[in-house]
């Protein structure tokens, strides 16, 4: 015969078994799909990209970040973009800039809107269709982008 107990403990096995499900449905990188999109699927290397911006930011409104790519500017092997990604902004695709062999340096400098402390990540494409990447921690004590949607 039913009673209280196990009632509960059938309800708490559900709950369980419904919490599982649902980790299980969450990737475990925020940014696995997008980075998928932008590589096609291709690898992601860790390498060759710096990410140079402050520790620590007083205000993420605005903070100063400059990534360059270890790589030659020739015609036959250049930098084709860096995309920046954030995963904790409402929007984590930051920027995309198209580079090419007359760009001189395989270098950008912008400031960005950063929502809380968290790794910024680059990732660029080469000519030759290779993808590599950097990331930086960014300790954030003001937050920003909590208009967007």
């Amino acid at each position: 015969m039913p009673n209280r107990r196990n009632f509960l403990l059938w309800c708490a096995g559900l709950w369980a078994m419904a919490a599982g499900l649902a980790r299980a449905q969450t990737p475990a990188d925020p940014l696995a799909t997008l980075v998928r999109d932008i590589t096609g699927g291709a690898a992601l290397t860790p390498g060759r990209v710096t990410i140079d911006t402050p520790r620590l930011a007083d205000n993420g409104h605005s903070v100063p970040l400059k990534v360059s790519v270890d790589n030659p500017m020739t015609a036959t092997n250049h930098v084709r973009s860096i995309t920046l990604l954030s995963p904790r902004n409402p929007r984590p695709l930051i920027a995309k800039f198209v580079l090419g062999p007359h760009t001189g340096r395989a270098e950008i400098s912008t400031r960005v809107r950063l929502n809380g402390t968290q790794v910024v990540l680059a990732i660029s494409q080469l000519s030759d269709g290779s993808f590599w990447s950097g990331s930086a921690e960014v300790e954030v004590t003001e937050s920003a982008c909590l208009d967007a949607g």
